[in-house]
């Protein structure tokens, strides 16, 4: 791939990521109250995002396959295409009050994150070897134009939702479904030149667990990005429903959303230098440190302090991202040819259910202890992933 195909698949892959990012906003941001209203249990309400997230897991692996086989536009686009249906559904089953349609629609809505998350190793698939990880950071970044808008859309979503005659909470579904399907058209269009890949060999997926486990930079990523998610989710997912429960309006809770998807994304390109400059064990080490810091303003902050849990939720999405960059990296480069692609699906799909397990807990912890310990029980989750950053030698290479 020349050059300037590669500026171009970048560009493709910005636009497809911030159509892709106010979607899958726009529908997290109150997937959780969705969830109460529906089931009527407040230890209940992080099913749905646990649901999406448990999908993006799924999926990941089939989608790196058929990216493997067929390239990452069919991959791309199809994907996109899943969540458009994802995300119709989820409207259709908060009309007819159906808890189990609910959650089998967030599987399918959690395609639009398997796609985004995938979005970011095609954009290191061609790149120069010194911009690997600014080449990720850029297209991580590009989400933050959709995250940013996507939760601010809550109560404009409300009111079209309510004007066409769809529970108001479910009304930002509405902007979910035209930006995954522009999402998959942008894809689909802008990628037409892209080669078909070379015919490769099937990769067992158990096959490609070891081989990763047995190299210990990409064991570190994977374990690094992996565990950063499950926190970030099992956090995120309850945020919601505790600043409602404390008084929040919907439009201070889309505030404390975008902060927090900010920081997951705007500084993402910094991440990607840090990480090709300073390298990308350390890069880990600082992600991880963040997120331990963001924990314990979680953990302290008073229940009406809105502000304080707002700060925790940016620092939150800051350790996050530089854990996804830099682990990305490190396990992209770490392992052979033949199985990288495998190995990323594998990734998102470990990232995926260590997310889903933390989202499914994080609903009767909020429940029965409260937000200050499910934050405490977050931030002991990132004690493994810290004991092997600083046990895992760097190479001369500034892997």
């Amino acid at each position: 791939m020349t050059s300037e195909q590669q500026r171009t698949t970048l560009r493709v892959l910005v636009a497809s990521n911030a159509l892709g990012g106010v979607a899958t906003a726009s529908g997290f941001a109150v997937a959780a109250l969705l969830a109460e209203n529906v089931s009527g249990s407040t230890s209940l309400a992080g099913l749905v995002a646990t649901s999406t997230t448990l999908g993006a897991a799924v999926l990941a692996v089939p989608l790196a396959g058929l990216a493997r086989t067929s390239g990452r536009r069919v991959s791309l686009s199809l994907g996109y295409l899943i969540a458009f249906v994802g995300a119709a559904l989820t409207i259709v089953a908060a009309q007819i009050g159906s808890l189990a349609l609910l959650l089998a629609a967030g599987c399918l809505f959690g395609s639009g994150s398997a796609s985004n998350l995938q979005s970011r190793y095609a954009a290191t698939d061609n790149a120069e070897p010194s911009r690997i990880a600014r080449s990720l950071g850029l297209v991580v970044w590009a989400t933050t134009i959709g995250v940013i808008v996507g939760p601010n859309l809550t109560g404009v979503g409300g009111s079209v939702g309510t004007s066409l005659g769809i529970l108001a909470l479910a009304g930002p579904y509405v902007f979910s479904v035209v930006a995954f399907g522009l999402s998959s058209a942008t894809v689909w269009v802008g990628m037409r030149s892209q080669v078909r890949p070379a015919k490769v060999e099937r990769q067992p997926l158990g096959d490609t667990f070891r081989q990763v486990l047995s190299i210990p930079h990409a064991r570190l990523g994977l374990l690094a990005i992996a565990t950063a998610h499950a926190v970030m989710v099992g956090v995120m997912s309850m945020t919601s429903v505790h600043l409602r429960h404390h008084g929040a309006s919907l439009t201070i809770v889309g505030f404390v959303i975008s902060g927090h998807v900010a920081g997951m994304y705007a500084l993402s390109p910094l991440t990607g230098w840090l990480a090709d400059r300073l390298g990308r064990i350390p890069t880990v080490g600082i992600g991880l440190g963040v997120l331990a810091v963001a924990m314990t303003l979680a953990a302290v902050a008073p229940d009406d302090a809105h502000a304080l849990t707002g700060l925790a939720l940016f620092t939150l999405g800051l350790g996050w991202s530089a854990c996804l960059v830099a682990g990305s990296t490190l396990l992209s480069r770490s392992v052979p040819d033949d199985i990288r692609t495998s190995a990323q699906g594998l990734s998102d799909l470990t990232m995926g259910v260590l997310a889903s397990l933390s989202g499914t807990a994080a609903g009767p912890v909020l429940a029965y202890l409260g937000f200050h310990w499910l934050a405490v029980f977050c931030g002991i989750l990132l004690v493994p992933a810290a004991l092997l950053a600083a046990t895992t030698k760097q190479a001369m290479a500034r892997v």
